[in-house]
């Protein structure tokens, strides 16, 4: 029987986390494929070392095209210490998974925010014993691309750097249209369960399984806690009728799942559903 440890969070206890807005700066990855088109070198997995980056022997090394460089000059040194690092990596550079195709993460939707965000309803009904009827997360929260082919470790490690853990809030259908408002004025947001159309930052469309938002129900969103409390301008929590903040980080619920339909023979793949349109909405 599985065990799930939660934290039960009253709202007056609620604190701004301080990767939402306490400092200026801000951070960013970016992911570039190792195309080997110079000198033959890809991106390692756990089992392919010496293909994939060449191999060091004694003072030279010799890239998988067959260059050959000499100790002393920089392509040696960067290599001969890359190489030596790869022992400590492999775990993190084991496949455990396959996509058909690259699945990047932009606004208002695409297959990657949908699939993480629906995949995060699931995992938070599991976890809460509780009904799940929409999902709220930030573009924010994802980092980088899943790249064509094997998927590694890594990628989700790096997909996923933040420890925001799953959580379910319970609020009322007036507070939740709150909540969607606040999104239609500001920018798209990650979202499940829902069909939203915003046209000049207002509200024109709005279905929560289906049907129009009743104020007086009470519905379950699945989320995570750096959005409870002002992370990326939203704050769910407010006036919620329950909070449970899981022990489930967002890797800790997402690699077991990849993993799953590895071991099932399935790829990870999604698609778009038109389910948020934002009409005036333009990347940064």
């Amino acid at each position: 029987m599985e065990m799930v440890q939660t934290r039960l969070i009253s709202l007056a206890a609620l604190v701004l986390l301080a990767c939402s807005c306490q400092y200026e700066y801000e951070y960013s990855w970016e992911k570039y494929r190792m195309d080997g088109h110079r000198t033959g070198v890809t991106a390692p997995t756990a089992e392919n070392v010496d293909k994939a980056l060449g191999v060091v022997n004694g003072d030279t090394y010799t890239a998988p095209n067959g260059t050959a460089w000499q100790k002393g000059s920089a392509t040696y040194g960067v290599a001969s210490d890359l190489i030596a690092v790869q022992p400590e990596m492999k775990e993190i550079k084991q496949v455990i998974g396959y996509a058909t195709r690259d699945m990047a993460a932009a606004a208002p939707e695409s297959e990657l925010s949908n699939w993480w965000v629906d995949r995060t309803m699931v995992d938070v009904a599991r976890l809460t014993k509780r009904k799940v009827d929409v999902g709220i997360l930030n573009f924010g929260g994802i980092r980088v691309a899943l790249p064509q082919g094997d998927l590694l470790l890594d990628d989700f490690v790096s997909m996923f750097p933040f420890n925001n853990y799953l959580t379910y809030v319970a609020l009322k259908g007036s507070d939740l249209q709150a909540v969607f408002e606040t999104i239609a004025a500001s920018r798209p947001f990650v979202l499940g369960g829902v069909k939203m159309a915003v046209r000049d930052h207002h509200i024109d469309t709005l279905l929560v399984g289906g049907r129009p938002i009743d104020p007086k129900k009470v519905y379950g969103v699945a989320t995570v806690d750096f959005l409870l409390d002002g992370g990326d301008g939203l704050t769910i929590g407010k006036n919620a009728r329950e909070v449970t903040v899981t022990d489930y980080r967002v890797i800790d619920a997402v690699l077991p799942y990849v993993r799953s339909l590895q071991a099932a023979g399935k790829p990870v793949e999604y698609f778009t559903d038109g389910r948020l349109t934002f009409d005036e909405w333009e990347e940064d």
